[in-house]
């Protein structure tokens, strides 16, 4: 009878703890899906290091295209910052196809029309936006590594043969056998095929070891496409068949799915059940041969695997966009979708989507655009707008903005440049290969005439051959298939290219002893001249300012620059 309620109270036990594990996970889920109801319309509130920058764009780099942003654009729009503002996505699939997103541009208006269909489906069915999150919390993310790194590590290992497993394991039947004629050596048999395996088992399994971590992702993105269809979402149909065709050609990836990746005991002090199960790998090598089945069975169909990448991240930034949208809105700013139609560049209350409280510009531009103005009063903070607005459209089907109608562009900038000191490239140097670059893709004859935004042109050299080589640079920049905005100081500019640019100007109020901008964009070239005022208003001597003063109004009066 004693033993009897021992055992009763130890099972009793073990289903209390069983409960308890129950209900903690329950809880943890329940905690979980509210937070997800309650982040709807706010801000995100993710923490970024160094390396998540370096794993993030692994998607992109494995579907480099024609047509897609590059380096020099993305960092002049601060695209990083941007991508971190609309980031919502919780695995690393919908991380990494986000990003691809912005920096590949759509080829045709019915592709973005499909995609805002899947935003606006996700904005109106809350329960259908969480489950498919609570999904992508359960397929998660891949640490530091990208999950193309993952793949490539398994492309690494390359095809694993069985036999010598096989082989080794027949030999465990002659053996058995063999102790019932003659048990002494029918044992040593048993014994020594043990041994061997289990030696040679540590030392298998630490090989294979860094890659169960890409099989386990795998698995969980099978998983993850199995119930994303079982969802049915009706505005997918594209995706849906996506995970259905993975689904089926990586169903036999998984059998012995459980012995790769159940827990081990014998080195983390696990249940009883969990040692024995340790020792049944390592006496006949199961984990290994299923790891190696599933290995062979991965390489076989790694399209399949890219395209349930695809989908799930693709859904996965529908979602993200949704909640995007909900922020702005939250905070009572304005969006559109833009008509993506015509020859003329027109936006109404255009602003850019990572300043608070942003002051709002509307632009009309059938031709080239020259903005002119002191430092800080806003014309680069303009060119990113503009170009932001026409990015976003072209790859979110949104504008952050009243209303926007352009045609479909290939968009290029060349603004904050630096010395490139690995290469040992001056400044100048590095200016004139970022506005080739330009001058050549208005060379290709393409449907989408090109969109660029060129803030100082030659910023790196001396007046004369600045304002002179500027000019020529900047009327090549002009015609039918380009549209060109340009920041400059060089009022000389604005007569020599008034009959190819559109001048527009900021301008700010000094008022007792400081400066004021309102960022507004006006018509006309600017015509104030306050660089030596502001020297006053920063506390510069007097001597420095009424000589500097002098200087100028000899010249202007002369033309001669002379000490004063």
């Amino acid at each position: 009878m004693e033993y009897i309620i021992f055992w009763l109270a130890i099972g009793g036990l073990f289903a209390v703890m069983a409960v308890q594990g129950i209900l903690a996970d329950i809880r943890e889920k329940k905690t979980f899906e509210k937070k997800l109801y309650e982040s709807y319309g706010k801000r995100p509130d993710k923490e970024y290091k160094v390396e998540r920058f370096v794993r993030i764009p692994g998607y992109y780099k494995h579907h480099r295209q024609p047509g897609q942003i590059d380096d020099i654009t993305w960092d002049d729009l601060s695209m990083d910052q941007v991508f971190i503002r609309l980031n919502y996505t919780i695995s690393s699939s919908g991380e990494e196809v986000l990003y691809h997103m912005l920096r590949t541009p759509a080829q045709s208006v019915s592709d973005l029309q499909y995609f805002d269909g899947l935003v606006t489906y996700f904005m109106e069915q809350d329960r259908q936006r969480v489950a498919f999150q609570k999904l992508m919390n359960g397929l998660g993310g891949t640490g530091k590594f990208s999950l193309y790194d993952y793949l490539e590590y398994l492309h690494k290992l390359g095809v694993r043969s069985n036999l010598k497993d096989f082989i080794v394991n027949l030999l465990y039947i002659p053996a058995v056998l063999l102790m019932f004629i003659q048990f002494p050596m029918g044992l040593a048999a048993l014994l020594a095929l043990m041994t061997y395996n289990i030696a040679t088992y540590m030392k298998e399994k630490k090989e294979i070891e860094p890659y169960i971590t890409s099989l386990a992702y795998i698995t969980r993105l099978l998983h993850a496409a199995r119930e994303t269809v079982g969802l049915g979402i009706p505005v997918c149909p594209r995706e849906n068949e996506q995970l259905l065709q993975g689904k089926i050609a990586l169903g036999k990836s998984q059998r012995g799915a459980f012995w790769v990746f159940s827990k081990t005991g014998t080195t983390t002090g696990g249940s009883p059940a969990d040692v024995v199960l340790d020792y049944v790998r390592m006496a006949f090598h199961v984990d290994l041969i299923f790891f190696n089945r599933m290995l062979r069975e991965i390489g076989a169909h790694g399209k399949e695997i890219d395209q349930m990448i695809t989908a799930l991240g693709y859904l996965e930034s529908a979602v993200s966009i949704a909640m995007y949208r909900a922020s702005l809105e939250a905070e009572g700013e304005k969006w559109c979708r833009p008509a993506l139609q015509g020859d003329t560049l027109h936006a109404r209350q255009l602003y850019h989507p990572l300043i608070e409280h942003p002051v709002k510009n509307s632009i009309s531009a059938n031709r080239g655009v020259l903005l002119t103005g002191s430092n800080a009063s806003g014309k680069s903070t303009f060119l990113k707008t503009v170009a932001l607005g026409a990015l976003m459209a072209q790859t979110l089907y949104m504008v952050p903005a009243d209303s926007y109608r352009a045609p479909m562009y290939r968009i290029y900038s060349s603004m904050s440049l630096r010395d490139d000191l690995e290469s040992g490239e001056s400044y100048y140097i590095v200016e004139i290969k970022s506005l080739k670059r330009i001058l050549d893709a208005a060379e290709e004859k393409e449907s989408r005439p090109v969109l660029c935004f060129v803030d100082e042109v030659l910023r790196g050299t001396n007046t004369v051959e600045r304002i002179a080589a500027a000019t020529q640079i900047l009327l090549s920049l002009t015609g039918e298939d380009i549209l060109c905005f340009a920041a400059t100081h060089d009022i000389e500019l604005t007569e020599l290219l008034s009959g190819k640019y559109d001048n527009y100007h900021f301008e700010e109020d000094i008022r007792d002893g400081d400066i004021l901008f309102n960022y507004m964009l006006r018509e006309g070239k600017a015509n104030s001249r306050n660089a030596i005022r502001l020297l006053e208003i920063m506390g510069y001597d007097e001597t420095i300012i009424s000589s500097a003063q002098r200087q100028a109004e000899d010249f202007l009066r002369q033309g001669i620059w002379k000490l004063s």
